[in-house]
């Protein structure tokens, strides 16, 4: 595509998400500064007409991009736009003072959605990615103690253990000590191998309580919880409900659907990720876009989050905001603040 007939299309793009109307040759002369003839520009849209990239909604109204036409449009984007200094400095304060994991996802969904004025999408970070980063035992009474599994990506997991004799200080330290020598570090799944042996370094009056011990902790790493998303900003899409050419209320079914939006966060990694139009598997969404990006670690995501919205959205700004609410909540998981 010449560069000329790319910018006329962007204009279009640009013009036609910001007032929602049909777009025509002289508008883009006079607002856009391209130097060219509306007649020049009338020739450009005929054949980005041909080449389906845009289209004409009605006879002697201007025109506007279809499902392929946006998917240039973005392909096109040189670079991500990068967010504004007061922007930046908005996400970094909003996500500041999360005290938890479920406290940061939350935080970051509602951000998401206020940002982009978008629907939101946020999944927990998955336990089979994680890692341990402490084991802790805590005395609770002379024969019960609670076991805490606390992992790289924040996540906490507890258990309260009955055991059959009574807990002195010395055992719990040891046992601690013994079991976070062993699994500190380790992936969830790798939990079981990296216990054996700790058994046999107990006398026989303490082994029962030991396996006890450690078969719940390996219960706890191979647990397989089901994956959660959150979601905020669903009432944001009353906003655009001209843009919807069937009723609103298929893609307000489709987002209730758990396992729909944990597929539509499946295939997300480190690099954003836009889905327009026809290109959703989901028949209910096809009127819909969704700007997608993977959080926590560059090779291997423990997560994703998104947003979604007409397809008449702004992709530049939609992109920034989903690349940079990633990399905070990334920073926040790996530090693990």
């Amino acid at each position: 595509m010449s560069s000329r007939r790319l910018e006329i299309l962007r204009a279009i793009v640009d013009e036609y998400v910001a007032t929602q109307e049909p777009v025509g040759s002289k508008s883009i002369a006079e607002r856009h500064g391209l130097g060219i003839s509306p007649a020049t520009i009338r020739n450009e849209m005929a054949v980005l007409e041909d080449e389906g990239l845009i289209t004409q909604p009605h006879t002697s109204a201007g025109r506007i991009p279809t499902d392929l036409g946006y998917r240039v449009f973005v392909d096109k984007l040189a670079t991500i736009k990068p967010l504004s200094t007061p922007e930046r400095r908005a996400i970094e304060t909003f996500l500041e003072g999360a005290l938890d994991l479920d406290d940061v996802v939350m935080r970051t969904v509602r951000l998401l959605a206020d940002v982009t004025k978008q629907v939101a999408v946020v999944q927990y970070p998955t336990m089979l990615k994680s890692r341990v980063r402490h084991v802790e035992l805590v005395n609770l009474a002379p024969t019960r103690l609670m076991m805490i599994l606390i992992t790289d990506s924040g996540r906490v997991e507890q258990r309260v253990l009955e055991l059959t004799n009574e807990l002195s200080e010395n055992f719990l330290a040891s046992l601690r000590n013994q079991l976070n020598n062993a699994v500190m570090g380790q992936r969830l799944p790798d939990v079981a191998d990296r216990l054996s042996g700790i058994l046999e370094s107990y006398g026989s009056h303490e082994r029962s309580d030991v396996a006890i011990v450690i078969s719940s902790l390996i219960e706890m790493a191979m647990e397989r919880p089901e994956q959660r998303v959150v979601l905020a900003g669903t009432a944001n899409l009353a906003r655009f409900k001209e843009d919807f050419s069937a009723q609103i209320h298929p893609v307000l079914e489709a987002l209730e659907e758990q396992v729909v939006l944990l597929r539509l966060l499946g295939d997300a990694n480190e690099n954003v990720q836009v889905r327009i139009g026809h290109e959703q598997s989901e028949a209910n969404l096809r009127s819909t876009s969704f700007v997608t990006v993977g959080y926590g670690a560059i090779d291997s995501p423990l997560g994703a989050l998104g947003v979604l919205g007409p397809t008449r959205m702004d992709y530049a700004g939609s992109m920034a905001a989903v690349s940079a609410v990633a990399r905070y909540v990334g920073r926040y998981i790996n530090e693990g603040a």
